[in-house]
């Protein structure tokens, strides 16, 4: 995948992310290549990420694993790409995006903590466009539904704990940041809402401008 390059877009003051870049051709490289790995974006930048390990970010819910990949499905009947997370323990983690929708991916980067996002033309317009005038302003306030955080060394451990610590396929984030961990299946479907099945097929209950086909988040 190519560098990403600065986008110019005038900075707010007040923004939790200090860099913001943007990925070019996101998804035709996808199509191109087949496949590639959050940990083969990140070794092939020329800032140093540490990464020992990633939290898949989907909305409210979070999903540790080793490394997550994006991969390019051409049997979907309509253009679409998906994300399967390499998880902690005897977890299953992927998503499946509808790639017509005019997605972008931006490397975020403040102290400490980095991340990639995946925002769609559509989320942007229906979410955001009224409160920030492009896409690169709303990455940089954190204004974004899927993305993988990169975490190392003592910050990486504390998540594997956390979701070790529990039989639950993922823990969760409220609007405060502040996390839910539930200690079973029963407990986290109660939480979000939906069962298993209705997750995958609904993709969470996502409205369509977001472009979630599927959502699966189980544990074995």
């Amino acid at each position: 995948m190519s560098q990403p390059g600065p986008d110019s877009s005038p900075d707010p003051d007040d923004r939790p992310w200090d860099d913001v870049s943007r990925f070019p051709t996101f998804v035709d490289h996808l199509e191109n290549e087949g496949a590639f790995s959050v940990r083969e974006i990140i070794a092939n930048l020329d800032v140093e990420i540490p990464v020992d390990g990633i939290v898949y970010h989907d909305r409210g819910i979070r999903v540790p694993g080793y490394d997550a990949t994006f991969v390019h499905e051409p049997s979907r009947g309509r253009p679409a790409f998906s994300l399967e997370v390499d998880t902690v323990g005897p977890r299953n983690a992927w998503a499946v995006f509808d790639a017509q929708l005019g997605w972008d991916l931006y490397l975020l980067r403040t102290e400490g903590v980095s991340a990639l996002a995946w925002v769609s033309d559509e989320e942007y317009k229906t979410e955001e466009a009224t409160h920030f005038q492009t896409k690169h302003d709303a990455l940089a306030a954190g204004r974004f539904s899927f993305g993988v955080f990169c975490y190392s060394g003592s910050d990486w451990d504390e998540r594997v704990a956390r979701i070790e610590g529990t039989d639950a396929p993922a823990y969760l984030k409220r609007d405060d940041g502040t996390p839910v961990i539930p200690q079973n299946p029963s407990e986290f479907y109660d939480y979000i809402g939906s069962s298993a099945t209705e997750l995958r097929q609904t993709g969470g209950g996502a409205p369509p401008h977001l472009g979630i086909l599927e959502l699966e988040v189980t544990i074995n």
